[in-house]
């Protein structure tokens, strides 16, 4: 940095440290605060903005006083997915209201997912509130996704448009190799890692196949050996039972399945099951 070009230190100044400098801890977990179907989604039932606050905000206060570091508010359950900027309205406008309510309420880092590749969506949805980051699914590379969607890399539209926003406060942890989706032939996690690393990922992330499935440590390993500068998290299948062996060589890690009822992805979240994860979690540390 000391023989940089004063616009590249002002440039890179800017992207994250360290998971610490956010978060205030090393090796972060976040907790996902699955909101229910939101309006125009094949599974809403029709019920009022109260309900689907009530459950997100039932969520959030387990995850938060039992020890969780952040929280990340996601369209889990508008599947099918839409895919980029095509997530209509109706479900759009439903997210910012839950996660703005979400951002007020506790004092932890808040994230936004908007599911699949929403990455213009997530940070409007950020920036509309007040929130810390934003996972983006598709930073570079090509995926085809379970919709049967083909799909590229939004780092050109993502970057500018955080700029335009006066959002470059929004940290950016990019996927590489993502669950539910097959990478392009010939983009290896190495290549991937080095690619979103390029176009300013703050922090990478590395899942499983699907939602819930653990997140392979050698992946894990092959990403951070591709970007030794970018903390890598793992982004499925943490769990208490495996927290020691995942957490050795990752920076953090975003957890959803493993802390609900049952271990249930659509069930709510279980303060047992998070008391739990993070006291293993703080002994690592």
């Amino acid at each position: 940095m000391d023989y940089m070009e004063d616009w590249a230190k002002n440039f890179y100044s800017k992207r994250l440290g360290s998971m610490k400098e956010l978060f205030k801890v090393e090796k972060p977990i976040i907790g996902m605060v699955h909101l229910l179907p939101l309006p125009g989604s094949p599974a809403y039932e029709g019920w009022d903005m109260d309900l689907i606050e009530q459950k997100a905000m039932s969520d959030a206060k387990a995850l938060v006083e039992n020890g969780i570091d952040g929280l990340i508010v996601e369209n889990m359950w508008d599947l099918p997915y839409f895919v980029g900027n095509a997530v209509p309205p109706e479900e759009m406008t439903a997210h910012a209201v839950m996660a703005r309510m979400v951002v007020k309420e506790f004092n932890v880092p808040v994230g936004i997912t908007v599911i699949h590749n929403g990455g213009r969506v997530a940070l409007a949805i950020a920036k509309a509130a007040g929130a810390s980051f934003i996972r983006d699914c598709l930073l570079t590379g090509s995926y085809l996704w379970d919709t049967g969607t083909l799909d590229h890399g939004n780092a050109t539209e993502v970057l500018r448009r955080r700029k335009w926003l006066y959002a470059e406060g929004i940290k950016i942890f990019a996927d590489v190799y993502k669950k539910h989706a097959v990478t392009f032939p010939g983009i290896d996690p190495e290549t991937h890692a080095i690619w979103s690393n390029f176009y300013m990922a703050d922090a990478l992330i590395a899942t499983g196949r699907m939602t819930g499935q653990e997140t392979p440590v050698e992946l894990i390993k092959r990403i951070k050996s591709a970007a030794p500068d970018r903390p890598v998290l793992i982004g499925s299948g943490l769990s208490s039972h495996n927290a020691e062996k995942l957490m050795s060589v990752a920076d953090g890690a975003i957890v959803g399945t493993s802390i609900k009822y049952g271990g249930i992805t659509q069930n709510p979240v279980d303060p047992k099951r998070v008391y739990e994860l993070m006291s293993i979690v703080k002994r690592l540390r």
